[in-house]
């Protein structure tokens, strides 16, 4: 079975500086990965990565960003459109229109369908960004601390949500402390932090990333 998510021999940069290399990893379809480190060990410098969101500095990501989508800090919400309207306009990017309803319910925001995006509470708001991921209809996603601002409850519904896409054949990525309880191997970026040989080669002063 080929993987849901292959990396090979990734490096990656944050503000031009190389932050982590000689990443590699697969995910299988039906899988997930948590991803650990400290704060600022790069790991949401890893994901924007993956999503295609900008360039390794060397190494394979398959498949290609069309493949993923990306559950980031920020919830990518219009506060002025109701919460029915910011997933209508999502799911109809996606083609996935009729998939609304569905979303709002899983995500506990049927009764909040009318209200603002801006008059939402921090949990409200990152459930509607959850949502929004959803209905991309993509088969890996990639999570970035997914669970901010998410009281006891909701943690349980999100993690219910992605025991429901890895049951059926989807992959996730998931950047969190917290146990989700789902059955994951963990992957610490630690290891992999970026070395001043690294830095010599993102200089170009042995021909490398540079070049």
């Amino acid at each position: 079975m080929s993987a849901a998510l292959s990396v090979r021999d990734l490096a990656v940069a944050r503000g031009g500086l190389p932050v982590l290399s000689d990443l590699s990893f697969e995910i299988a379809p039906g899988h997930a990965l948590v991803l650990r480190g400290p704060n600022g060990s790069g790991k949401t410098t890893l994901l924007r990565t993956l999503a295609g969101l900008q360039p390794p500095l060397r190494g394979t990501v398959a498949p290609g960003p069309g493949s993923i989508a990306y559950g980031a800090h920020a919830n990518g919400m219009k506060g002025t459109l109701s919460v029915r309207e910011n997933l209508t306009f999502w799911a109809g990017i996606h083609g996935q229109r009729d998939a609304v309803e569905d979303a709002m319910r899983r995500f506990a925001l049927t009764a909040l369908a009318e209200r603002p995006a801006q008059g939402l509470s921090a949990g409200q708001g990152r459930r509607l960004g959850l949502a929004r991921m959803v209905l991309t209809g993509r088969p890996v996603w990639l999570l970035d601390e997914p669970t901010v601002s998410l009281d006891a409850a909701s943690v349980a519904g999100f993690a219910d949500v992605l025991r429901g896409h890895l049951a059926t054949g989807g992959a996730a990525l998931v950047a969190t402390h917290i146990d989700l309880g789902i059955d994951a191997p963990i992957l610490d970026v630690g290891p992999y932090r970026a070395t001043l040989a690294d830095l010599d080669r993102a200089m170009g002063r042995d021909g490398g990333f540079a070049a």
